[in-house]
């Protein structure tokens, strides 16, 4: 564990919080002015923070009440002010047109430490497919107890 692994930890709790309370503004201080934002929703690529402000609040709008993530598998990567992690989520809620959805999220996240703390500088998600038919792996109530 380096130095900076609970601070790190402490800051990706944070967000998920924010995520799933669907707080926008305490979402988006997680992120540095400058960030690439790589989604597996059209247009593909976000950058700096009023795009990708907008894509989260898209993110957000496509649910009835809180978002639920169940983070799993998180890695951790530290050097001096630079650190990377990735992680599996297990996205699931309400959406908007009364559907009980659940799926998987892949997520890794690039960090500078700044005058203020931690920033994401570069995020990337991505949704696992099934390689037979090209559709989203949906999980089993299996891999949801996971």
């Amino acid at each position: 564990m380096t130095t900076h692994d609970s601070e790190l930890k402490a800051f990706l709790e944070s967000r998920a919080e924010a995520q799933q309370s669907k707080d926008i503004d305490r979402l988006m201080r997680h992120y540095d002015s400058g960030i690439v934002y790589y989604d597996a929703v059209p247009p593909l690529q976000f950058s700096g923070t009023e795009q990708v402000r907008r894509n989260f609040q898209r993110w957000f709008d496509g649910y009835e009440g809180p978002i639920s993530l169940q983070n799993h598998d998180l890695t951790l990567a530290t050097s001096g002010e630079l650190a990377f992690a990735n992680m599996l989520h297990l996205d699931t809620g309400t959406r908007t047109n009364g559907l009980q959805s659940s799926i998987w999220v892949r997520e890794t996240v690039c960090l500078r430490l700044s005058d203020v703390g931690w920033l994401i500088t570069h995020e990337h998600v991505s949704i696992p497919i099934n390689p037979e038919n090209l559709q989203a792996w949906l999980p089993s109530e299996k891999d949801q107890a996971a």
